[in-house]
């Protein structure tokens, strides 16, 4: 008996010795991997953000992870992100592969697509696109004041009752994301609206729970029949619908007279050449991106606005006076009225600020690099902490708590700190410089 023990632990011992994780030479530091897990252990896999700062005091601002065999760099605080994102942005700018999120969309799409030549043409159409089709114009604004007049309405129907905020704001962003994708909106009863919505949130909520880490770090589970595997079958589901839409859609097409941005890209496709990435499977991976890209961002920042507001009313009593004085008996605000109302525009940004919507980004080395003076391989993945950034010591007035002075300067006019980044930054970025379609539809649903 006490000779099979020993051969066990010596077993044991071995396997540890030979399967071990070698850390690459320069790497940054952080905890010892694991055989097989890596740091799966070191993780809450529920929400790991506590466990990032705690290793980020402990390793510094670059620290390293192994999610299973595969290594991974944390950058916590703005001077790392930047230095990453900004500076170094084409170093940084690639997407790492193989991961749930990455193999349901079958290497299809924008968000998730590895920085190349496909990247760069979808991006550079969407950009194009959705400014032809109003975003940052009154057109975009018309939308949004639309969808609230809908959304208001659905308010004074459930008077006296129960209405879920969170799935109210999912059915209005929802809304506004196709009426630019296919220029229609659903009614918030739709059976089919519903199941879309639905296939969304439960793929948001498994990607970014335990299950999508079990994913992502032990591939020899992939095959089992685990939760995770829902987020395929909702994937599947979702793009049938999509691929149902875009039919009927062709019908009543007129080509070149394009109505809204399924119109463009098929006449995009009309005139494609050999060497083109645009086509059909592409099409469909690029509206589920678009849709999720603004879906859970927006109704849930809209979510915690709603929240903060019913808690702070000496918040909410002051930007309706500011709104008031402004709008001077106009029925609504428009995006331009934002010049003039600078705490309500706090407001906005500070709700966008202590949401933390998200609060990770996920990107990858395109080649060997260094960062901060270590050596970082190609293929390493690259976890920004963006939280980190929001509720930064030393970057904002008031880092942990609910505060508009945040970004307000001493004349109490309007100021956008540098650590203003809710949606990351750089090549690969939804943060855009000169204009934030999520921004814009809360400003105007506040106001």
């Amino acid at each position: 008996m006490l000779g099979s023990l020993v051969l066990i632990w010596i077993f044991i011992l071995l396997f540890f010795l030979f399967v071990r994780i070698q850390r690459p030479k320069n790497f940054p530091p952080g905890p010892r991997p694991a055989p097989i897990f890596g740091n799966l252990f070191e993780l809450n896999i529920t929400n790991p953000l506590k466990d990032f700062k705690r290793l980020a005091e402990r390793y510094g601002n670059v620290y390293s992870l192994y999610f299973g065999a595969r290594p991974a760099v944390v950058l916590t605080g703005l001077k790392a992100v930047k230095e990453a994102l900004v500076t170094n942005g084409v170093d940084f700018s690639g997407r790492p592969q193989n991961l749930l999120v990455s193999d349901a969309a079958d290497g299809k799409g924008i968000i998730l697509v590895d920085y190349g030549t496909t990247w760069k043409e979808h991006r550079r159409f969407a950009l194009m696109t959705l400014r032809n089709f109003g975003m940052g114009k009154q057109t975009m604004e018309d939308r949004i004041l639309g969808e609230t007049e809908h959304l208001v309405a659905r308010l004074e129907k459930s008077a006296g009752g129960f209405v879920n905020p969170q799935t109210l704001f999912h059915d209005a962003a929802s809304n506004i994301i196709y009426l630019v994708l296919f220029g229609t909106r659903y009614d918030y009863e739709d059976d089919n609206h519903k199941v879309y919505v639905r296939c969304f949130t439960e793929n948001t909520k498994i990607t970014n729970g335990p299950w999508g880490m079990i994913y992502d770090t032990l591939p020899m589970l992939r095959s089992l029949p685990l939760p995770f595997r829902k987020v395929f079958k909702n994937f599947h589901t979702i793009e049938k619908m999509v691929l149902t839409m875009i039919s009927k859609h062709k019908k009543t097409r007129v080509p070149g007279e394009p109505r809204d941005f399924v119109d463009c890209y098929l006449d995009e496709l009309e005139k494609k050449d050999d060497g083109s990435s645009f086509n059909y499977g592409q099409l469909v991976r690029y509206i589920i991106d678009l849709h999720v890209a603004g879906l859970d961002t927006t109704a849930n920042t809209l979510l915690t606005a709603f929240l903060y507001l019913t808690a702070c009313p000496d918040i909410q009593e002051r930007c309706q006076q500011e709104i008031d004085e402004v709008l001077e008996g106009k029925a609504h605000a428009c995006f331009e009225d934002r010049l003039n109302m600078p705490y309500t525009q706090a407001v906005v940004h500070e709700c966008q600020r202590i949401a933390i919507t998200v609060p990770t980004a996920f990107h990858s080395t395109s080649r060997d690099t260094e960062l901060m003076g270590y050596s970082i391989p190609k293929g390493t993945i690259i976890i920004p902490n963006l939280a980190s950034v929001l509720s930064e010591e030393g970057q904002w007035k008031f880092p942990h708590e609910f505060n508009p002075a945040n970004f307000l300067n001493e004349q109490g006019q309007f100021e956008k700190p540098e650590a203003f980044l809710p949606f990351s930054a750089g090549e690969k970025s939804g943060q855009c410089k000169r204009y934030s379609k999520a921004t814009h539809t809360r400003f105007l649903i506040v106001g």
